[in-house]
């Protein structure tokens, strides 16, 4: 979808910051024991540290590693929302273990890897279902309505589509 080096830092920027923001509500949730209105001010304590992180994996390691990946299992001629789908589970299976190993140093009092394997596994299934399923037709609604392509229309066809109107009308009205 990013046609350009702009186009796909704003991308980035927006899906990190959707996916990170919804990961983090998941897991403040855990630890609070379930969903209540604070779980959506405590999740935005974290956005400055995890956004920032999220973005620079992405930008800069995972999404080279995610398309090659996703390209040993799907072809350019593939339909381009099947290239999609790979390549946004090859992201999660990347991003996933990842954010979780630097979350759980950050955030957990206990740092192992029983701790790092629970995170992980608790937030896998999660990150999979909100990219595919909600964030990224979400974040994709967003940039196709920012950048949008205008097609342009030269003063020929404008001129050919005034005149077929313009017949059709007289047709239509001319009397007999």
């Amino acid at each position: 979808m990013p046609k350009n080096k702009f186009q796909e830092v704003f991308f980035t920027v927006i899906m990190a910051t959707v996916m990170v923001y919804g990961m983090v509500v998941y897991n403040v949730a855990l630890g609070m024991g379930g969903v209540t209105n604070q779980t959506f001010i405590a999740a935005l304590h974290e956005l400055p540290i995890m956004v920032p992180i999220a973005f620079g994996l992405e930008l800069f390691v995972v999404g080279k590693i995610a398309a090659g990946l996703a390209f040993k299992v799907v072809r350019p001629t593939d339909r381009s929302q099947i290239i999609t789908y790979a390549i946004s589970i090859c992201i999660c299976c990347i991003m996933c273990p990842t954010m979780s190993l630097i979350a759980m140093f950050l955030f957990k009092d206990t740092h192992s890897l029983g701790m790092w394997v629970q995170t992980w596994a608790l937030n896998f299934p999660v990150a999979i279902l909100y990219q595919l399923l909600y964030c990224g037709p979400f974040v994709r609604i967003i940039f196709r309505a920012i950048f949008r392509e205008k097609t342009e229309i030269t003063d020929s066809e404008f001129i050919e589509e005034d005149e077929t109107i313009h017949i059709s009308c007289s047709t239509e009205i001319a009397p007999e």
